[in-house]
């Protein structure tokens, strides 16, 4: 036997002296080292002594050695020496020379080592070199939303309707939620390094080293996606241009990363690291921890700010974004580990909620006490009307989450005029309604005093009919008739009449008086006609040149209201001057009827004219 021990060593100490030489081939070079193990294997079983477990010992090491000199070595070479490594260390638990167990020990764990460094950098190359990037499409969406622009004066505001954010994006993160974040043919590879590392007690390591390889891969989103890393004192600062455009990127961003991304994320390292217990949750969490909690705090930032009333879109768009992903995060975040990030998700919730009362009771508040210290030019659309009927026309859009946010209690139908007894419909008995039209009873309010500005009385009712009217059209045209109702419009078409019918009855009766005869006999003398028929043209043309620079925007109330005055005017002028006929000279009719009717259609252009300077007369 112990002659076959000394052939046996003979044959090890050619193969590794051939193995050695620089002139052979690696694949020569791992066949010999190959088949020296193989022999020292044979050598041990025919005598199984510390010297046997020390040959191989160095012949793996070798074998380490010469592997470390190639840099085109695949990770499987590696994987075949753990497994040799670790059936070797299993025979050192046997062996009873403590000292000389210890020093193999130690040594075989060095070389373990060398090997475990190799797998990290084999596993850093596979993470980096195989990564699956999204589509562009999925990481984009348009908005079609025009921004109400606040100020003081509500001047600012065009009248248009409002959209809110686009959703087009919700199809596209369904899909995207499917996309593998690292290529599928390397998804083995990984397990199998990551089973290696942890067999050797080097899960620690593969942890680290895949938790950052994996977060700097999620960074490198939000730089796509443009969210910036800022301190909440900075935004703070910011102008609000600046911040709401971010708070569009960030609404993009929270539904990609947490709908799209990071469910992609958990099941990648579900895969690789399923049969570990929860060791995949806990990577998943330090992965992603970091990043979901900075997007937490963008939007604490953004609560914390002043309460204007364009913000509240914004802040409606940021509590969907959240509902939205509030199950992606509840099946992501589900683990004692993930309860942080559960309560600042909650907790921003609850913040945003709060903020969005606020400010949805400082806007109706904003309208009630919108300074009136200057009468508006003209008797038209006050610019408050379009902000406000515009603002609530947005805010319809987000009728389901305004109706669980909007306090219907807070209401005193006292100062609703009873409006809340409205028709048995849902939308229109619901808080959002009830809310919706109590801002209109403001407006109305705030309308009414500011007519009081003018100094006609005449102009009083124009400009209430005009913005009444405005607000009328504004509801029918838009989706708000449905919370508004059938009752609320019958009603404000009736009073933006009855201003109507106060202009006439103010501006047209003391003109009208001077075509009525003071009796019934014929006994009315030429001076008196002459003096009613001078008196009706100079009380027509003052009417003209103040009515003609007053405004009614709306060109079918114009046109309405020109004929309502024609058809008071004119039959009148007829009568009276037919009636005296035989007795009025023509030179007291300053105005035919013709002229009449024509210079009725300059009435309410915006633009004051004079009758002598008219191009009507002929």
């Amino acid at each position: 036997m112990e002659e076959d021990q000394h052939m046996v060593a003979a044959a090890q100490h050619i193969l590794k002296a051939l193995a050695s030489s620089k002139t052979v081939s690696h694949e020569m070079r791992k066949t010999l080292l190959d088949l020296e193990i193989q022999l020292s294997t044979i050598n041990e079983r025919k005598g199984s002594g510390i010297k046997q477990l020390e040959r191989k010992l160095k012949c793996l090491e070798d074998k380490v050695m010469s592997l470390e000199k190639n840099d085109s070595v695949i990770s499987s070479e590696y994987l075949k020496l753990v497994g040799e490594i670790q059936t070797l260390q299993q025979k050192f638990d046997s062996l009873n020379e403590n000292w000389k167990q210890k020093e193999l020990v130690q040594k075989s764990n060095e070389i373990l080592q060398v090997v475990m460094l190799r797998l990290e950098e084999e596993l850093v190359q596979i993470l980096v070199n195989h990564k699956q990037y999204f589509e562009v499409d999925y990481m984009s969406f348009n908005s079609n939303r025009v921004d109400l622009v606040y100020d003081e004066s509500f001047g600012s505001v065009e009248d248009e309707r409002i959209n809110k954010v686009s959703r087009s994006i919700d199809d596209s993160l369904s899909e995207a939620s499917n996309i593998d974040l690292v290529n599928p043919s390397v998804v083995e590879d990984l397990k199998s390094i990551a089973k290696a590392m942890f067999g050797s007690n080097y899960q620690h390591e593969f942890c680290h080293v895949f938790i950052s390889s994996r977060r700097d891969a999620l960074d490198e989103y939000f730089v796509i996606l443009e969210i910036e890393r800022l301190s909440i004192e900075n935004m703070l600062k910011m102008e609000w241009q600046s911040l709401n455009r971010m708070i569009k990127k960030w609404i993009r961003a929270m539904k990609f990363i947490v709908q799209a991304y990071l469910v992609g994320e958990k099941r990648l390292c579900k895969q690789i690291l399923g049969d570990f217990g929860s060791v995949y949750q806990y990577c998943f969490s330090e992965i992603s921890r970091s990043s979901v909690l900075h997007l937490l705090n963008f939007g604490e930032a953004i609560a914390m700010g002043t309460h204007t009333p364009e913000k509240l879109f914004c802040l409606l768009d940021m509590y969907e974004a959240l509902e939205h992903v509030a199950v992606d995060k509840d099946f992501l975040f589900i683990e004692e580990i993930d309860s942080f990030v559960t309560r600042e998700f909650h907790n921003l919730q609850r913040i945003i909620v709060e903020t969005i009362k606020s400010t949805f009771l400082s806007f109706r508040n904003a309208i009630a006490t919108n300074p009136s210290k200057k009468c508006f030019p003209c008797g038209g659309v006050h610019p408050l009307t379009k902000y406000v009927m515009n603002y609530i026309n947005a805010l319809v859009e987000y009728g389901d989450s305004l109706d669980l946010l909007v306090d219907e209690t807070s209401i005193d139908p006292s100062d609703s005029n009873d409006e809340n007894n409205y028709e048995n419909s849902t939308l229109s008995c619901s808080p959002l309604a009830c809310n919706l039209r109590l801002i209109t009873t403001t407006l109305e309010s705030n309308l009414c005093n500011k007519s009081k500005l003018y100094n006609d009385v005449a102009l009083q009712h124009i400009f209430m009919m005009n913005n009444i009217h405005y607000m009328v059209q504004k509801v029918k045209s838009s989706n708000l008739c449905n919370f508004f109702g059938d009752l609320w419009l019958r009603r404000h078409v009736g009073m933006f009449q009855h201003y109507a019918r106060s202009y006439e009855k103010v501006s047209w009766s003391s003109v009208l008086s001077f075509l009525r005869d003071e009796s019934l006999s014929n006994c009315v003398t030429e001076r008196k006609i002459k003096k009613k028929c001078k008196d009706f043209s100079a009380a027509f043309g003052e009417v003209y040149k103040t009515q003609t620079g007053w405004s009614v925007p709306d060109k079918e109330l114009r046109e309405d209201l020109q004929i309502s005055v024609s058809q008071k005017v004119i039959p009148a002028y007829r009568s009276y001057t037919g009636r005296h006929t035989s007795k009025i000279d023509e030179k007291w009719i300053k105005y035919t009827v013709d002229d009449l009717q024509c210079y009725i259609l300059d009435l309410f252009l915006g633009s004051s004219k004079s009758l002598h300077h008219s191009h009507h007369r002929k």
